[in-house]
């Protein structure tokens, strides 16, 4: 029997309904991940799940005395207390006592030796003794401890992304028979993403998530259910083959439609022929037409896909940044510790850490926007860098969409070609309705997406994105990571989807902790294969007092054939450059498989080659100059 029910749910805002007689079953145990586009109605239909929406018409019937828990991708007003609080208020009367407990525990901690307080503590004690409250405690501690939550924090007083983990917590802690999460990882790092993973995984109970994390997608969705034009479908089966199988459905769709339009046009001709074929028409075959025009009219187009493609720039020089020994701490807590690096054109790194470790500041010390404390930072020449910051800082609250692209203009230019603003925001996704919209009405999906549109109208041969993945939909996050396979410059991006980093960069710069910050050759699985583990802490043995005189230094100097050597280096790195690139090209094309599919497998294992010799080019490279530069 079905843990719920959703039954004929209907649900509209004024527009097309985002639920259009809708009906769902979640059964035991069950894992499922309802996807769909931004505004599909994902949220809507998760809050009519939950009882915090009433839809329009229908019902859903819950198993009795069924227990759900919610996480909601907007944080709801009002709430207070501190963040063990609201973590164990899921908890009923077990939770009060638990909460009383921490906030005795913490006042205690200032008053010490008040006999109320610690006779208030010892009946408390007693009870949770009694109802096995301990074993909770510890729960509630470790869940708060994994998402790097201060039990003590006032909740009014924190972000927004640490009071949605809090909710998080909430929603786990209190273990339900249904947990409905709304975009989970928003705001969490990897590490957090890791756990979260295994700790949904371990669990026996039903499960129904949204997600824009295609990894956590893949590992924890046992059924995937679709919201698309205001209809639910449901596929049991994985990710990738539900990809495969919704391109083969609307395909037949499209043939469908197709087929239903040629069918009306041929009636059409018929209903419009002279006076002899009128006379002779059936009604029978005019009420079949209305039906035919009928279903068209009702009929409900796909939204429109996002259009990214980014403005051209004139190629930087080959070194883009160099970075030498550069240190920087707050309060004496050092965030980066003797970090060096070279990155040059058409790099594309990845910057990954907890949150709090410094990725930004990285970003910012590399761009030149803050000095380090010690050590260098070059940039090479002609450098055009276009920088999505994180935390949104480059958007006007009180100005339109419109104005924020258009800067007040009707038009705008891309790769020198004249375009109306609102023709560019529709590539983006902002009807002219919506682009004349004040940018403090926006959602969170809505924001990324204009941040994108201001950043791909600048020229640029440096993309640098902060977190650009929060609140966008899986169809426009693989756009996104397609134009930045295609980017042809550099690109420096901070980012928690471990998919995206597997798939786009091609070294993984890691912060691991007090200062220490490394970088690998490779996406996110790689880094997990070959990261360092913390160093020990170990008694440092006492040396031996030395009287020999040390030796003196003395300064290497390439020799002729390795002058020659670093010469030419820069040219064959870029034959294998371009080389690569076409290699990427030819394997990307759709027709290469259709009727040339014996020539993939040589092509991949050149493609290979290339990118051992690249490395091997730009080791050498590195190792040359270095001897030059003594």
């Amino acid at each position: 029997m079905a843990l719920l029910s959703v039954q004929q749910v209907r649900m509209s805002f004024g527009g097309p309904p985002l639920l259009d007689s809708v009906s769902l079953h979640i059964e035991p145990g069950e894992r499922v991940c309802l996807l769909g586009r931004n505004g599909a109605g994902k949220s809507s239909l998760m809050r009519c799940i939950a009882g915090e929406l009433v839809p329009d018409s229908g019902r859903i019937v819950r198993q009795q005395d069924l227990r759900v828990s919610f996480l909601p991708q907007e944080v709801p007003q009002g709430l207070g207390g501190t963040v063990f609080e609201l973590a164990a208020r899921g908890l009923g009367k077990l939770g009060h006592s638990l909460a009383a407990y921490q906030q005795l525990s913490a006042e205690l901690a200032h008053r010490h030796g008040n006999r109320q307080l610690l006779a208030r503590l010892d009946r408390l004690q007693h009870s949770l003794d009694m109802d096995g409250g301990w074993l909770v405690h510890r729960q509630v501690e470790q869940i708060l401890s994994h998402l790097d939550l201060d039990p003590n924090a006032p909740f009014a007083s924190l972000s927004g992304g640490l009071k949605r983990r809090t909710l998080l917590a909430a929603a786990l802690v209190s273990d339900p028979d249904l947990l409905l999460l709304d975009e989970p990882t928003n705001h969490l790092d990897i590490t957090a993403i890791d756990w979260l993973e295994a700790f949904l995984l371990q669990r026996e109970k039903a499960l129904l998530f949204v997600t824009h994390d295609r990894l956590l997608l893949r590992k924890l969705a046992t059924r995937i259910v679709e919201l698309d034009r205001g209809r639910l479908s449901s596929w049991s089966c994985d990710y990738d083959a539900f990809l495969k199988r919704k391109r083969a459905a609307l395909d037949a769709e499209a043939q469908e439609w197709a087929q239903l339009d040629k069918k009306i046009a041929q009636e059409e001709i018929w209903i419009h022929q002279g006076i002899t074929a009128r006379r002779t028409r059936n009604e029978g075959r005019m009420r079949a037409l209305q039906a035919l025009r009928a279903a068209r009219r009702s009929r409900r187009q796909q939204p429109g896909s996002v259009r990214l493609q980014a403005q051209d720039a004139q190629r930087s020089g080959k070194r883009v940044i160099r970075a030498t020994d550069l240190s920087y701490s707050y309060t004496d807590q050092p965030l980066i510790d003797h970090f060096s690096t070279t990155i040059m054109r058409g790099d594309k790194v990845g910057i990954i850490g907890p949150n709090g470790s410094g990725k930004t500041t990285l970003l910012q010390l590399l761009l030149g926007l803050l000095p380090p404390q010690r050590g260098i930072v070059e940039h090479g020449t002609r450098l055009r860098i276009a920088y999505f910051d994180q935390l949104r800082i480059q958007l006007d609250e009180t100005k339109t969409v419109q104005d924020m692209v258009g800067d007040g203009h009707d038009t705008v230019t891309l790769n020198g070609k004249p375009r109306h603003i609102f023709s560019y925001l529709q590539d983006f996704l902002f009807p002219p309705e919506r682009a004349r919209s004040p940018v403090k009405a926006l959602s969170g999906g809505e924001r990324n997406r204009l941040l994108l549109a201001r950043l791909f109208l600048q020229p640029s041969n440096v993309l640098v994105l902060d977190e650009p993945t929060n609140d966008l939909d899986l169809d426009t996050l693989e756009l996104l990571e397609e134009l930045l396979l295609d980017y042809p410059g550099t690109v420096l991006l901070v980012s928690h989807d471990r998919a995206l980093l597997n798939n786009v960069v091609t070294s993984v710069v890691a912060f691991e902790g007090e200062g220490r910050v490394h970088e690998y050759v490779g996406g996110y699985d790689d880094w997990l294969r070959q990261r360092r583990p913390a160093p020990t802490q170990t008694p440092t043995p006492q040396p031996k007092p030395d009287t020999a005189r040390p030796p003196r230094a003395t300064r290497k100097k390439l020799s002729y054939k390795q002058q020659q050597e670093l010469h030419a280096l820069p040219e064959k790195i870029e034959q294998l450059e371009a080389e690569q690139n076409d290699l990427h090209r030819q394997l990307a094309d759709p027709k290469l498989y259709r009727h040339n599919g014996g020539q993939v497998g040589p092509l991949k294992a050149r493609l290979s080659a290339v990118e051992h010799e690249l490395e091997a080019a730009f080791a050498r490279w590195e190792t040359l100059e270095a001897v030059q530069q003594g």
